[in-house]
């Protein structure tokens, strides 16, 4: 077969082409075909070319989130070492404003104290001004202030980020703000423009990978029930429904708040790992609003989670439905209390709450360096797509 190929090979083809002139042609019509690619600027990479990389993006942080507008900045993180996201130039020096393709307005730095809007693109301004922002406190009414704030220019192309990882419960001063003042919304709400969740699973590629093992270790697991919370409001439905169920279960209270002993920071895995349930209470009930206290300290923490937050459906939409116990799924706080005892008494099904760990492992967000840089990898794929949002009180309180 090979030979009868080459033969037919050898021979001259039905136009009596020489090959030649065969090759010729062939090197004539690929060149014109290059030519026109050019011209049209569509010439594709070469299969054999490394990728271009992303087009470098300025992203301008206004205010360092919690730290105070007056406070001294840390150094912007390493995209590329931190997350793999090349190409970024993360600042906050405002100087640089009229540079930025994008920049983030945290919402709780945003409302607290007086409208500081970077100024008007264009728009002559004293050194002083132009180097904080315009605050405009002494122009007129708040509501004037803001206006002159949104509406002023802004260069080209620039977006204007809103940025917020509190519950709609904890957010205030929405209703303040003007429509259409912000092109994008970053937050843990799956439907913001950049979806920035508190945690998330992945599929598990090394054994090594958080939580590492595919059961905690029970012997370790001296304690029932752990709650750690930093703020404590009788009003909020976490604290009731802990009243209702430390009536028939012991559960260990931790942080700054109501009966909790101090617990740093740092010792917060540790501790948790010591029990067999942890309360992930969320400190209000909203869509997606699922924080920390699901993915780092119950999650990493190998302990499974008794959750109080949105209904269980928004719960199964990021995690298996067998990972956690839901306080819906039960009439009382008695009959969950009656149902941990079980699983203590039971470590066979107790050890099903973790069956998520032999596929898939856990990620919890990097607070504020990773929302930075998702945001500039934000810019790099979006092109020219323009939006502004009209309602943004309406979207993030429905």
């Amino acid at each position: 077969m090979r030979a009868r190929w080459g033969r037919r090979g050898s021979r001259r083809g039905g136009l009596g082409l020489s090959g030649t002139h065969l090759a010729l042609l062939a090197a004539s019509l690929l060149s014109t075909t290059l030519a026109i690619y050019v011209c049209w600027k569509q010439l594709p990479p070469l299969p054999w070319g490394s990728p271009s990389p992303p087009r470098p993006v300025n992203v301008l942080l206004w205010w360092e989130p919690f730290r105070g507008r007056h406070n001294p900045s840390r150094p912007p993180p390493d995209c590329q070492r931190r997350f793999n996201i090349s190409g970024c130039v993360l600042h906050t020096d405002r100087a640089a404003y009229g540079e930025a393709q994008a920049v983030l307005f945290h919402h709780r730095d945003l409302v607290k104290g007086p409208p500081d809007w970077p100024p008007p693109w264009g728009v002559q301004m004293p050194p002083a001004e132009e180097q904080k922002g315009l605050v405009m406190d002494d122009v007129g009414q708040e509501g004037e202030a803001e206006t002159l704030g949104a509406l002023g220019p802004r260069p080209p192309g620039q977006r204007w980020v809103w940025m917020n990882f509190e519950s709609p419960s904890h957010s205030p001063g929405l209703q303040g703000l003007a429509g259409n003042i912000f092109n994008w919304t970053l937050s843990y709400r799956a439907d913001s423009d950049i979806f920035v969740p508190y945690g998330y699973l992945y599929p598990r590629t090394h054994p090594s990978e958080q939580p590492p093992g595919l059961v905690p270790p029970l012997a370790r697991k001296q304690g029932l029930v752990a709650w750690v919370v930093s703020n404590w409001d009788e009003r909020q439905a976490r604290v009731r429904y802990y009243r209702q169920l430390s009536q028939y279960v012991t559960v260990d209270v931790f942080g700054k708040g109501g009966p909790g002993q101090p617990l740093p920071d740092a010792e917060l895995v540790h501790t948790v790992a010591r029990y067999k349930f942890y309360l992930a209470f969320e400190n209000s009930q909203h869509l997606d609003y699922i924080t920390e206290k699901l993915w780092r300290n119950a999650f990493l923490a190998g302990a499974v989670p008794v959750v109080l937050g949105p209904n269980r459906t928004n719960y199964e939409r990021f995690v298996p439905s067998n990972a956690f116990i839901h306080v819906d799924d039960f009439p009382s706080a008695s009959s969950l209390a009656a149902y941990l005892q079980f699983l203590d008494r039971n470590p066979a099904v107790y050890r099903g709450y973790f069956r998520w760990r032999r596929s898939h492992a856990v990620h919890v967000t990097s607070f504020w360096d990773e929302p930075w840089c998702l945001a500039c990898q934000a810019v790099q794929k979006a092109g020219d797509r323009r939006k502004s949002i009209p309602n943004l009180a309406g979207w993030f309180q429905q």
